[in-house]
């Protein structure tokens, strides 16, 4: 082991970060000792693991390279918020929006990334979208050879079996119906919590080879519901992340529907983004590496996606012929022959969409037409969006009076969601109601509206932006 430099801030922040989860001196020696045994390395006797952490909390050492990554994973916290800034290089993994090499670099960056995320590393929440890594990603994974497992698979950790699966995934079933009717913002943290503590030491167990293929294609599910919590949180570059650590584990799960699946994620946040020609393309990727196994439910929502890029492109052939595509494969669906996950995707959905579109190249009644089919009633934010793309519609279409009518049911609707991708969307429509004018509809508008928490926010946001 290198010899240990004196630091600034580490011992005060270790000495913290130790008493506020109410660790003895002790406990912390066993933390760091599961810790290294999970990663197949071994620590000294407790006495001098222990001689070591005094010595670090006094300031008079500080963790060399190989204590250093061991201290940030039993705390949960990265090298920089810890003061080991001669560590720091470490943390440009968790930056690094790159396409995992293999499953256990997969595993290795989710870990890294829940726990950064669990603890707030500032300049992960903060990161933005990388444009190369969705061509990167869509790419290497259509042309991926065979799905592959860690390479130390069955060697060390706790023993997984289809029970511990099934557990994950009923868990991360509840998280997606809090999500749907609350908002990404909601229990956003407890899923993450629930990843980093409970299904993080998981991947590193020993399991079959049936059963690591069940496990990652299910970890990769809960992870795209991470990256999609995030995504309506408006964290973009988080949520990124969590899409490609997802699209790898379900390549690895050998799971090539989920996959697409993720694509089709991927796509619909490059479109938010303003990445209208990556939003096509990597619907149009969705599509072509899953059309062995694709089922007429999927096709129908990656040619959605493709068909709400192209709609901000303002090429509108080219969007009707995709909402035609998927209206056609709509059609001929069999609930019983589709994955769970994607059975929301019904004709609501799908007219959602094509509200979204038609409101998007200036169609204003088609756009009106679709968004009053899009109501299902049992997905609180889906009518949210297509209630505002509703009142959108209206505007568009010179009846200020409906539209602002129209926003009032959507508040009424959005009270209890958490989203900022909500919050955009009223912005958006703020921007476009205030070149009506300050008409008496409008002030009545703003005079009704002025109580609700997400009127509150798209002002704030509007004020900001």
């Amino acid at each position: 082991m290198t010899t240990e430099s004196t630091p600034t801030s580490f011992g005060s922040l270790l000495l913290r970060a130790r008493k506020s989860r109410g660790w003895s001196q002790a406990r912390l020696v066993h933390e760091l000792r599961q810790v290294a045994t999970r990663h197949g390395q071994s620590l000294p006797a407790d006495a001098s693991v222990k001689r070591r952490i005094a010595s670090w909390e006094n300031g008079h050492s500080a963790p060399d390279e190989f204590y250093g990554p061991v201290v940030c994973e039993t705390l949960g916290m990265s090298s920089a918020e810890l003061g080991l800034g001669h560590l720091t290089g470490r943390d440009s993994a968790l930056l690094d929006a790159g396409y995992p090499a293999s499953p256990d670099a997969a595993i290795a960056n989710v870990d890294r990334l829940w726990r950064a995320d669990l603890n707030g590393y500032d300049p992960l929440l903060q990161a933005q979208a990388s444009q190369p890594a969705w061509s990167e990603a869509s790419l290497r994974w259509l042309v991926a050879p065979e799905a592959a497992l860690p390479k130390a698979l069955g060697d060390r950790g706790p023993r997984v079996g289809l029970a511990d699966v099934a557990v994950i995934k009923s868990t991360c079933d509840m998280f997606a119906q809090l999500d749907d009717r609350f908002g990404g913002d909601h229990a956003r943290q407890s899923v993450i919590q629930y990843l980093s503590r409970e299904v993080a030491p998981l991947l590193s167990g020993r399991y079959t080879e049936s059963v690591g293929r069940a496990l990652f294609s299910t970890v990769a599910e809960a992870t795209l519901l991470a990256g999609w919590m995030s995504h309506d949180a408006c964290q973009h570059g988080l949520a990124q992340r969590y899409f490609l650590q997802a699209l790898r584990l379900a390549q690895d799960g050998n799971d090539r529907r989920l996959a697409g699946s993720i694509l089709s994620a991927m796509s619909h946040q490059a479109t938010f983004l303003g990445q209208f020609t990556h939003g096509a393309t990597l619907a149009r990727a969705a599509l072509m590496g899953i059309s062995a196994v694709a089922t007429p439910t999927l096709r129908a929502q990656f040619h959605a996606m493709e068909a709400r890029a192209l709609a901000r492109t303002g090429d509108r052939h080219a969007c009707e012929s995709a909402l035609a595509a998927a209206a056609k494969a709509l059609e001929s669906c069999n609930a019983d022959d589709e994955p769970e996950w994607i059975t929301y995707f019904d004709a609501a959905e799908l007219a959602a969409e094509s509200a979204h579109c038609f409101r998007d190249v200036r169609s204003a009644r088609q756009a009106v037409s679709h968004a009053e089919n899009a109501m299902s009633g049992s997905h609180v934010r889906s009518d949210f969006f297509a209630t505002m793309v509703l009142a959108d519609a209206h505007l568009h279409a010179g009846d200020v009076e409906e539209a602002c009518n129209v926003a009032l049911d959507a508040l009424d609707l959005g009270e209890q969601l958490k989203s900022a991708r909500c919050v955009a969307y009223l912005a958006e429509f703020r921007q476009h109601l205030a070149v009506s004018g300050s008409t008496a509809v409008v002030r009545e508008l703003h005079d009704q509206a002025t109580e609700h928490r997400l009127w509150i926010a798209s002002g704030q946001a509007l004020t900001t932006s």
